[in-house]
C-alpha cells in the first residue's frame, strides 16, 4: 500500500475516532491498509487500555441532569475521570448526555445493567462501549459513578 493511501486512510480514521494519529498509523499498517481490520485493532487497543487504567483513582468528572419534556421523567448521571482536562472535554459531556438520555428511556437498575445495555441511538454500540472509547481516546480511567431516575 503506498504512503498517499495510508495517510488518506489516517486521516479518515483519525476524524472518525479522534485517536492518536501514531496509534492509527501504526493499525493501519499492521491491517495492511485495511480499514475494517485497522479498526478492529484500534478498538482492542482500547479495550487493553481501559483494563491498564481501571485501577487509576477519578476525582473529576461530570454530574449531568436530564428531565423529559413531560415533566415527568427526570435523570442524574454521574461520570468520573482523573483529570478536570478530560472533564471539560466537549466529547466526555456528549457522554454524559447520552447516559442520561440513556437513563431516562431504558430505566436501568444500576450501572453495571446500564453499561451492558444497547445504546438507543446506535444499537450496535453497548453503552460501556461510550465509556471505553473515551478511555481509549484521553487515556484516562473514566467510569460511570452514581445515576438517579426519577418519574412521576
Amino acid at each position: 500500500m503506498d504512503n498517499k493511501k495510508i495517510i488518506e486512510l489516517v486521516k479518515k480514521i483519525r476524524i472518525e475516532t479522534g485517536l492518536s494519529i501514531g496509534e492509527i498509523k501504526t493499525a493501519v499498517e499492521e491491517a495492511e491498509g485495511d480499514e475494517i481490520k485497522a479498526k478492529a485493532i484500534l478498538k482492542e487497543l482500547g479495550f487493553k487500555k481501559v483494563e491498564k487504567r481501571a485501577e487509576k483513582e477519578v476525582h473529576q468528572g461530570k454530574v449531568a441532569t436530564y428531565t423529559h419534556s413531560t415533566g415527568k421523567i427526570g435523570v442524574m448521571v454521574e461520570l468520573l475521570c482523573e483529570t478536570d482536562f478530560v472533564a471539560k472535554n466537549e466529547e466526555f459531556v456528549e457522554v454524559t448526555k447520552a447516559l442520561c438520555l440513556q437513563v431516562a428511556a431504558m430505566n436501568p437498575e444500576t450501572v453495571e445493567e446500564l453499561l451492558e445495555q444497547e445504546y438507543i441511538k446506535d444499537p450496535s454500540v453497548k453503552m460501556k462501549d461510550l465509556v471505553s472509547g473515551l478511555v481509549a481516546k484521553f487515556g484516562e480511567n473514566i467510569k460511570v459513578g452514581r445515576m438517579a431516575r426519577f418519574e412521576i
